[in-house]
């Protein structure tokens, strides 16, 4: 059960505000500050999801990115496989709500993406790869690092 599950009104407007964040934190600290910020939120946060990535189990991260992306309408897909997990959305509605809003999305805006899948993943045996491909337009990929299955098989012989 997806512990941070958020109901009643959705306020997109957030999105503005983490807008103006993520560039304040940026322009002054740059990408390690932001490196910094997610990763607290990612593993301190978020604290069950990145457990259960530690233990090898996606299923809450999974859990996580479809149910934010379907309460605020993006246009996504997720695919999982035995070593992959790629999550492709289409629409980011934070970056749309933004443009409806008239604000040009920060230079650091999909950060919080990438640095966030990073955090999650950082001593896990995963690793993340964010590809921004186009404005509001992503393919993030969760994939198991295949050295730990080696690693696991070396040690038992």
């Amino acid at each position: 059960m997806l512990r941070y599950r958020e109901t009643g009104e959705l306020h997109k407007d957030f999105h503005g505000s983490m807008n103006a964040a993520v560039e304040f934190v940026g322009e002054r600290y740059g990408r390690e500050g932001l490196r910094e910020v997610f990763r607290n939120t990612a593993q301190k946060v978020y604290r069950s999801i990145y457990e259960k990535l530690k233990a090898g189990d996606w299923s809450e991260l999974l859990e996580h990115w479809r149910y934010f992306m379907e309460r605020e309408g993006a246009d996504f897909s997720i695919a999982v496989t035995d070593t992959e997990a790629v999550m492709t959305v289409r629409r980011c509605p934070a970056v749309a709500h933004l443009r409806k809003l008239g604000m040009v999305p920060s230079a650091y805006f999909c950060d919080q993406t990438v640095l966030l899948n990073e955090a999650w993943c950082e001593d896990t045996p995963f690793e993340a790869v964010t590809e921004i491909t186009g404005e509001g337009c992503c393919v993030q990929r969760i994939i198991r690092k295949h050295s730990t299955f080696k690693d696991v098989k070396h040690d038992s012989e």
